[in-house]
């Protein structure tokens, strides 16, 4: 069968290096998705989380599905969402750690006899070692018909500030150490601790993914990036796991008035995983948001207006310290 769009992040980084366990539950269930076996969802998914009285969830980029019985309407209607008469998964990265399990895998979806390969990654709280309380999907959002560049925070911030390095460790500290670097992102120290061979990309449309080349065309993308962070947005991670080897952060973005005056920016949830190669320096980053896509935004389409979404994560300026414990991280 031939396909008509094709993903990077399969090509760039299944293999050997990167096993995975297909007895595990996220797998079992993101298959069970593409298969439309109800009767194994059922066997994954309880109606009610096992702590918090709250219902078992899908949170996908086009709404959020609770309890048993939406989440296998979630499943039944999976591939009619893509415009597919089938799907079937193929596995890219799996990481497990902290009592979660992320897998970056790609949905070839059958359309009118043709493959269109849709880069995602999930991420999933475990119940026990075969069931799970919840799973956040992400993918970018062209890829998904129809689909607005706005995707609500999923969690709520305990606190209006970009994320405290110290909670990460190694080549992931040292990069977001740079990046929030204040006033503006920290280049020369970002690129110190990235491999000149990293692959960057996976999620985002292909042409703004790269195979490896050296650190010209990625300085020329952080400083791009330091454009606008972190004064103007940065990025608060709300759940971390990490592996030792790839390291994936769930964040959403905070906001301040420049950014929303300047740039139209709102928050908006996102992901990140970084790979750590033998060295120890960064040799993948792959992001998956909707940033730089805000001004595509239809609201009338949208449940939230755009005031209440201005509003969300929303600051006047951020503290020169940004929440970090060392300070000479900021100087």
């Amino acid at each position: 069968m031939k396909i008509r769009k094709r993903s990077s992040l399969v090509r760039f980084y299944a293999g050997p290096e990167h096993p995975i366990d297909k007895k595990s539950p996220e797998y079992r269930f993101l298959d069970a998705v593409c298969r439309q076996d109800l009767g194994e969802i059922r066997r994954i998914f309880f109606d009610r989380k096992l702590f918090g009285d709250e219902q078992s969830a899908v949170d996908a980029p086009y709404g959020r599905f609770t309890g048993i019985d939406g989440i296998c309407d979630f499943a039944q209607h999976f591939n009619e969402r893509f415009g597919a008469e089938s799907s079937f998964l193929v596995p890219a990265v799996q990481t497990i750690a902290n009592g979660r399990v992320c897998l970056e895998y790609d949905v070839n979806f059958v359309i009118d006899g043709m493959i269109e390969q849709v880069p995602m990654i999930a991420v999933a709280d475990l119940r026990t070692q075969d069931t799970l309380d919840e799973i956040r999907i992400y993918c970018h959002h062209t890829y998904v018909p129809g689909l607005q560049a706005y995707r609500k925070p999923i969690f709520k911030s305990a606190h209006l500030e970009m994320g405290d390095p110290d909670l990460l460790t190694g080549a992931v500290r040292e990069y977001y150490a740079g990046l929030h670097h204040m006033p503006h992102a920290d280049v020369a120290r970002i690129l110190k601790c990235i491999s000149p061979d990293c692959k960057l990309g996976g999620y985002a449309p292909s042409e703004g993914e790269r195979d490896n080349g050296g650190h010209e065309d990625l300085e020329a993308f952080y400083k791009g990036a330091a454009t606008y962070i972190p004064w103007c947005v940065a990025m608060r991670y709300e759940t971390i796991t990490d592996n030792g080897k790839t390291c994936v952060l769930e964040w959403v973005h905070v906001i301040s008035k420049e950014g929303q005056q300047r740039f139209d920016r709102i928050a908006i949830s996102g992901i990140a995983a970084y790979e750590r190669g033998d060295d120890g320096l960064l040799c993948g980053i792959r992001i998956c948001d909707y940033a730089g896509y805000e001004r595509t935004i239809d609201w009338n389409k949208l449940q939230t207006t755009k005031r209440q979404a201005q509003e969300i994560n929303f600051v006047d300026t951020f503290p020169t310290g940004c929440g970090c414990k060392k300070q000479e991280d900021f100087a």
